[in-house]
């Protein structure tokens, strides 16, 4: 048996909701499934709430067994910051920048990565990297 992480939709028409799902590769979309693992909103409401929510603990025990995320979830998984970013991601063929973004995964807004402060290692001498190579 094949255990394949994917999204069921629920919701009514023009207004999808999603939830990610454990299942046998074999079974239907929206059919029988081993364990829900969280949820995905495309259309969050006008106050801006949550658009995903995911068990992460279960999310990384199923991958850590063997089960293969299908490529949505493979998205949304790369910009919880579980997974490496998908291959055709990683290459610029495919997705914009709103794929690229990593994403808050509670709130959904994108992270601001520019604010943030990376201190330099201490270890390192700050003379040898401002020196120019000069060739006498």
């Amino acid at each position: 048996m094949v255990v394949r992480l994917r999204l069921a939709r629920f919701g009514c028409r023009n207004r999808p909701f999603y939830r990610v799902m454990a299942a046998d590769s074999r079974s239907p979309r929206d059919g029988k499934h081993l364990e829900v693992l969280g949820y995905y909103n495309p259309l969050p409401g006008k106050d801006g709430g949550k658009r995903m929510g995911l068990k992460f603990d279960r999310v990384k025990y199923w991958l850590s067994v063997g089960a293969q995320p299908s490529d949505p979830v493979q998205r949304i998984l790369f910009r919880a910051g579980v997974l490496p970013p998908p291959a055709l991601l990683a290459m610029g063929q495919k997705g914009g920048p709103r794929d690229r973004d990593p994403i808050h995964p509670m709130t959904g807004r994108p992270l601001d990565l520019e604010g943030v402060t990376i201190f330099d290692d201490p270890s390192a001498t700050k003379g040898d990297a401002e020196e120019p190579l000069l060739d006498a």
